[in-house]
């Protein structure tokens, strides 16, 4: 029998063992794999108090010095690339092509990026309001900085969280999620002796507690999550305790445009396994969960759709013959599927898939979470799966008419995270590209992010960025010579 390994928190450039301790859950096999420490309050201050002792030294080092650090943690991605997507693969279920080969080479060009615009963070502006007297401004970090990171795409959420925050020169707390962990206490044991003592750390357990006292405390001086609508809620409620600025980066429910004179082929691709089914199972704040299809090419784009869809292979997540995983834990799989049964009762077709549980996968994976790609149909956008996050391998399909009918549909949603728009007229691009509600669209791709583009939503979908100058506040000094 293999025996479960138990992992360890970063506190002060120390790994550090728990009393009590959280199961972590094979989602392919239903199985424990691994332990992974169920944090307390008094860890979650000590981690804020040693990135306190930590942050006069590394904020008063110079940029260079920040940036010589940051590469060597990206040389750490690089030399560790392919055990951190197979026990992220493990851990969330996330298939091994998209880890291995998106996530950790796009992570080492992230963490160098950073390592380039560090010196941004020292820069500042000036005034002449006349003979002798002159005003600049100063960029200074926040101190403390606490990154709440969710379990779909733990390595790369921590890297956009922690790699900008650290060249601005704060020192940083991560709050991974309890679903998804093990890759980040894997990263604490590599980074251990590479960042100075403090600088970094990695607390884990429930959100209730190690997350609360987190957001809470009077020595952070600025949040950004990852994560849910509701969650980012009971967090801004939270912060009120002590007022500090957050970035939320929430759910969403993305429409996904496809105009009647769009490369139909290119597009069935990029409404489905691009922005929906594959991957992540779904399992995507920017998923494209909302088809909007123009009448006059509707049926032809379903059934093309459709044949993607049946080209989706469930299985063994580390098989990089696999195209798509499983759901996350068994309280997302109850969810998505009880997404599924409550559209075909509010009146929506079921057009391809609904199937879920073992026979979708060999015996070997049978006790796994495992859900069909799943296609709804229906022409009202009010109903709950129109209107809500599934958050899993789910889409609905609206048709049609007009553009005006299509911007309407496309923003009727509380959320405004991002978006598609399929069509061969620049015209119509950069018309939709103004009318559309969302922090994030994509015209003729899907799921294409950029470090030096901000990512962020809208209403419901939340507000700021993990940018190095959002890791920045700015202080005006006047001087009368």
């Amino acid at each position: 029998m293999t025996e479960i390994k138990t992992y360890a928190h970063l506190i002060g450039g120390e790994l550090r063992q728990s009393e009590h301790t959280l199961d972590s859950v094979d989602p392919a096999t239903g199985q424990v794999w691994a332990r992974v420490p169920k944090g307390t309050a008094q860890d979650a201050d000590d981690a804020v108090a040693a990135a306190k002792k930590a942050f006069p030294r590394w904020s008063s080092m110079p940029a260079a010095g920040r940036a010589f650090m940051l590469r060597k943690v990206a040389e750490v991605f690089t030399a560790n690339a392919r055990e951190l997507a197979e026990l992220e693969t493990r851990d969330n279920g996330r298939i091994i092509n998209e880890t291995s080969k998106l996530d950790l080479p796009g992570m080492t060009y992230l963490w160098q990026n950073a390592a380039g615009e560090a010196a941004q963070a020292v820069e500042g502006k000036s005034v002449i309001f006349g003979p002798g007297s002159m005003g600049y401004t100063r960029r200074e970090p926040y101190g403390v900085v606490v990154g709440i990171i969710p379990w779909n795409s733990p390595i790369s959420t921590f890297s956009a969280k922690a790699a900008y925050a650290l060249a601005a020169g704060n020192t940083v707390v991560i709050k991974p999620a309890e679903q998804a962990t093990v890759s980040m206490l894997r990263l604490a044991e590599l980074l251990k002796d590479v960042l100075p003592k403090g600088v970094l750390n990695i607390v884990s357990g429930l959100g209730e507690e190690v997350g609360d006292r987190l957001v809470r405390h009077r020595d952070v001086g600025r949040v950004s999550l990852t994560g849910s609508t509701e969650t980012a809620k009971i967090i801004t409620r939270a912060s009120t305790d002590a007022l500090k600025p957050l970035a939320l980066e929430l759910g969403g429910k993305s429409p996904n445009i496809v105009f009647a004179d769009a490369d139909l082929d290119k597009a069935a691709e990029g409404v489905s396994t691009r922005a929906i089914f594959t991957g992540n199972a779904g399992q995507a704040c920017l998923a494209g969960s909302r088809i909007l299809v123009q009448r006059p090419v509707y049926d032809e784009l379903i059934a093309k759709v459709k044949e993607r869809m049946a080209a989706i292979r469930l299985g063994d997540p580390q098989s990089p013959e696999t195209t798509m995983g499983p759901i996350v834990s068994r309280e997302q799989y109850d969810r998505v599927v009880s997404y599924i049964e409550l559209g075909q009762k509010e009146g929506a077709e079921l057009v391809y898939g609904g199937r879920h549980g073992a026979e979708l996968v060999p015996d070997e994976f049978a006790g796994g979470y495992w859900v069909e790609p799943t296609l709804l149909a229906t022409s009202d956008n009010s109903l709950r799966v129109c209107q809500e996050e599934i958050f899993g391998p789910v889409a609905v399909v609206l048709p049609f008419d007009t553009y005006e009918e299509a911007i309407a549909i496309a923003n009727d949603s509380p959320y405004g995270l991002a978006s598609g728009v399929w069509t061969k007229s620049l015209a119509t691009a950069q018309r939709a590209a103004q009318d559309i509600q969302a922090g994030y669209v994509w015209v003729n791709t899907f799921r294409r992010v950029a470090p030096g583009l901000p990512f962020g939503g809208w209403n419901d979908s939340g507000y700021g960025h993990d940018a190095l100058l959002e890791n920045t506040r700015e202080k005006s000094v006047i001087l009368d010579l």
